[in-house]
């Protein structure tokens, strides 16, 4: 197997009306190019254990302008001393000037999050995906690697790639969407990740709803509504399961939202593969749909004619749509409590440590109990 070098763009949404999860998570679409390192410890599907609280108070406070123009050397650049911060969370991002050609990307892997062989895996799915002529901006290749390391961080560098945050909004748009996610479906059937997590309710509900509740991050005045809502959702999520069948696992990009496309004169560019994992195809869908219940069907009738023209789509999957939306909205704010010692993160939510936020979540819970209950978008 080729070793990998990796920039990539990572892309987060904050407070955006391109879907009524994103709303609801109260974020809006950055696109970003991403950067995390460090050391690594033992891993579960290639997320590192301790994950949940990262003893690193300041994970970033070694990464310098210095190493990060270093590191750009150190992989072979000559920089003109041109350095750009991109916006991103999880992990640190990069746009770096080189001498006599196009600015890179060079994104630094956020300490003790991913083993060295889940980035690996990440990296080569991008790199197969961009190797069948597939629009993946893919790490780039040094000295046949693509995952470096400098000092205490882990790095991957990116070519530039422009564009736009894709609208969607007409039905050329959306076809395009449909047919290029199924190209990258078709390719994620034919191998499996072994260091990469799937898609599950219990990574993605029960455990970040645990963890919550064990760190006070929920009101107290607020917690038996939330303790007895969340014990309510969690069988309508698994009925949802339940009534999608024996659905097809795969390699799918994992978190393709709008943030996460740059739309160019030739077409969409999908970006921020640091998320993918094992799962079923309409998690890649869903959360391009935005709008009114009508809206939103007719969205996705069209993506998924578009989708069909090169790969069949199980529609019993549609059944997942609101349950995958609750267990994203769960997973969103373990995500950034997990991160509230990293001086970034108060900095960019200041609104989630507020009353109004655990409020504000109930309601949106509440709403998505009774989404669970309607049929699917698309018979």
């Amino acid at each position: 197997m080729r070793k990998r070098v990796a920039i990539e763009l990572f892309c987060v949404c904050f407070r955006s009306s391109k879907s009524r999860l994103i709303e609801s998570a109260g974020i809006t679409p950055l696109v970003i190019v991403i950067v995390t390192g460090g050391p690594i410890g033992q891993d579960v599907a290639g997320l590192v254990v301790d994950n949940r609280v990262m003893k690193d108070t300041r994970p970033y406070e070694g990464l310098t302008p210095e190493l990060v123009l270093e590191s750009a050397e150190m992989a072979g650049f000559r920089c003109t001393g041109s350095l750009l911060s991109m916006n991103s969370y999880e992990n640190r991002v990069y746009r770096v000037g080189i001498e006599d050609s196009d600015p890179i990307i060079i994104k630094f892997y956020r300490p003790h999050r991913w083993s060295d062989d889940a980035i690996l895996e990440e990296h080569d799915f991008s790199l197969e995906l961009q190797d069948r002529e597939l629009p993946v901006v893919a790490p780039m290749l040094v000295d046949h690697a693509s995952l470096l390391s400098h000092g205490d961080f882990r790095f991957a560098v990116y070519p530039l790639c422009p564009g736009r945050w894709p609208e969607l909004a007409s039905k050329d748009e959306r076809l395009v969407a449909g047919r290029f996610l199924a190209r990258i479906h078709a390719v994620g059937r034919t191998d499996r990740f072994d260091h990469r997590p799937s898609i599950d309710i219990e990574r993605q509900g029960r455990e970040p709803v645990r963890w919550l509740l064990e760190h006070g991050f929920i009101p107290d005045h607020l917690i038996d509504a939330y303790c007895s809502l969340t014990d309510d959702l969690f069988p309508e999520i698994e009925r949802c399961f339940e009534l999608a069948g024996d659905f097809r696992m795969a390699r799918i990009h994992g978190d393709c939202h709008p943030g996460n496309i740059l739309w160019a004169d030739s077409g969409p560019h999908f970006v921020d593969m640091d998320d993918c994992v094992t799962g079923p195809a309409v998690q890649d869908l869903w959360m391009l749909l935005s709008g009114n219940p009508e809206e939103m069907r007719s969205q996705a009738g069209e993506i998924l004619e578009g989708y069909q023209d090169f790969l069949d789509f199980d529609f019993r999957e549609l059944w997942l749509v609101e349950a995958l939306r609750t267990l994203r909205l769960m997973h969103y704010s373990a995500w950034i409590a997990r991160r509230w010692h990293d001086p970034a993160f108060p900095k960019a939510f200041p609104w989630f440590s507020g009353v109004r936020y655990w409020e504000d979540q109930i309601l949106i819970l509440r709403e998505q109990a009774a989404l669970m209950q309607e049929p699917p978008l698309v018979s």
